[in-house]
């Protein structure tokens, strides 16, 4: 049959084939739905490799104004694909972790398992709605009317504030066009985002990406009329929303550090609720804790807010930022100089009594890299290196010029590659890093701890912050020894392809390894000559 400009049979196997129908004109089919007519799905859709050509694909099919955007908000790295977990996880938690809130992905069957999997393994305790689809379905609009469809059946304002509906690799660079979906059915919001991995570089900027369009719909909200009044907005004081996921103590202490200016800590963004958007908004200033999310600055200044970077953490982090809030809301210098002095002093108590003696390299993907390394300095540690994942911004400046000034090597937009490179280099008495750093410290007899689950699961902020690190690290440096034990008993063993115990010599087969690098070899060449042309 033919379909829109497509010719869809099926082979002797029942597999659907899909193919431009003679004669066509080569546009998109009404709406501009999918990809053009004549193409085809991406030979290699579905494979997280296949960043350049997915990349072409989408734009062929519309989506250069969605990917220009996305260059601009977060500048890519020495790699054209991420090295961490698939980005779509950042947003998708970001969705889950919200109350009254669905979640619906669109991609990949093995993509989505994955997500999914994830996004439970960290504790989503609710069900992610899924839209398969088929190579006719992708290329013919099918795919969208089934996501239409799906979010018109779930759209029970009884359950939900809001459906999000992702779109993956393969349906971006398809030209789904989540943009036409209806913006409210029965009054439930409908978001749709596009966060494929050759697109955003982390999973967590794509955190900002959902943030950053939630935050836009509810602007739009409450420039338009009256909103609904947050559950928790009980403060009369101006406040300060918080740019960025942090320990849950940390919002605490940062309000008890603004009450001596007559301020008050706001809302968290990502938020827990659809309500608590309208209450970030409305704070005077906002602080970007986390200092990537560009999108949501994009709507902070939008809605005339000042965006102030770093954080209150350590004895002269805590001090500049607590100047620069009082100084964005003009706040007077005593009152200033009474909450600096109601906590300084016990922010260097705090850090005295708990000194790190140690060499500490830093790395990770979570955005406070650099104020984990200034509050490991004041503790004493000698940190040479600092790699970061994410893109250097405006808002991690004030960090980064400390740091320097310090004389540590701050690297944005480290590569893997970069952190195993100084680690290597430097042979820290601590390294804190993502998995593999942690993996190849330990083969080197190198204390090392995931930042994740050991450093992020800690307070930072205030006095509770100061002195928070230094059990968890001089308990990790202490473990040298047994690390030293362990290798010498594994001496001998090998490693690599020779690892473990043989009773002849092992069978490596060179020549299979060399026929395998003569491919790979001539399929870069051919990548290179289709690039040329």
């Amino acid at each position: 049959m033919t379909r829109e400009g497509f010719h869809v049979s099926k082979d002797a196997d029942g597999t659907v084939l899909v193919a431009a129908a003679p004669g066509s004109s080569g546009e998109k089919y009404p709406g501009g739905i999918g990809l053009p007519t004549g193409a085809e799905p991406p030979a290699t859709a579905g494979l997280c490799s296949a960043t350049s050509e997915l990349d072409r694909a989408a734009r062929a099919a519309g989506q250069s104004d969605l990917l220009d955007r996305y260059a601009a908000d977060y500048p890519k790295g020495p790699h054209d694909q991420p090295q961490s977990m698939c980005p779509a996880f950042g947003s998708l938690r970001v969705g889950l972790r919200m109350k009254r809130v669905a979640t619906v992905l669109s991609g990949s069957a093995c993509c989505v398992y994955g997500l999914t999997f994830v996004s439970h393994f960290y504790g989503a305790r609710r069900s992610v709605g899924y839209v398969p689809f088929n190579s006719e379905s992708l290329v013919t609009g099918k795919l969208f009317e089934d996501i239409r469809e799906s979010v018109h059946e779930m759209a029970d304002p009884a359950r939900y504030d809001a459906i999000v509906v992702t779109n993956l690799c393969v349906p971006t660079a398809s030209g789904v066009p989540l943009r036409l979906l209806p913006k409210d059915i029965n009054g439930v919001r409908i978001i749709g985002i596009d966060v494929p991995g050759f697109g955003i570089p982390t999973h967590a900027e794509a955190k900002d990406v959902l943030a950053g369009a939630m935050l836009n719909y509810a602007r739009l909200e409450a420039e338009s009329g009256p909103v609904a009044r947050p559950a928790s907005a009980a403060e009369n004081r101006p406040s300060v929303a918080l740019l960025g996921e942090m320990f849950p103590a940390d919002p605490m202490m940062i309000g008890a550090m603004l009450a001596p200016m007559g301020l008050a800590a706001g809302p968290v963004v990502p938020t827990r609720e659809w309500r608590e958007l309208y209450a970030a908004l409305d704070c005077g200033v906002a602080a970007a804790i986390h200092p990537f999310y560009t999108a949501s600055v994009r709507e902070f200044q939008a809605a005339g807010r000042t965006v102030i970077g770093s954080a209150p953490v350590g004895h002269d982090g805590t001090a500049a930022w607590l100047a620069a809030i009082g100084d964005a809301y003009g706040i007077a210098a005593d009152r200033i100089a009474a909450a600096q002095n109601a906590f300084l002093p016990a922010i260097k108590a705090a850090l005295m009594g708990a000194q790190v003696k140690g060499t500490v390299t830093v790395s990770g993907y979570e955005g406070s890299e650099l104020l984990v390394a200034r509050l490991l300095i004041e503790s004493g540690a000698d940190v040479p290196y600092v790699g970061t994942a994410l893109p250097k911004t405006p808002w991690s400046a004030v960090d980064a010029d400390w740091l320097r000034a310090k004389g540590v090597t701050v690297k944005f937009r480290a590569s893997l590659e970069d952190d195993l490179a100084v680690m290597e280099g430097v042979c820290p008495d601590l390294a804190i890093g993502t998995t593999p750093i942690v993996q190849k410290a330990k083969e080197m007899g190198i204390p090392a701890l995931y930042f994740t689950n050991l450093i992020s699961a800690r307070p930072l902020m205030g006095p509770a912050g100061a002195g928070s690190l230094q059990q968890v690290v001089t308990a990790a440096m202490g473990g040298k020894g047994r690390m030293d034990t362990m290798r010498a008993f594994f001496e001998g063993v090998g490693s690599g392809d020779t690892a473990g115990i043989w009773e002849g010599a092992p069978n490596l087969r060179p020549d299979f390894r060399a026929q395998h690098q003569k491919k790979l070899d001539k399929q870069a060449r051919a990548a290179a000559a289709e690039q040329m042309i």
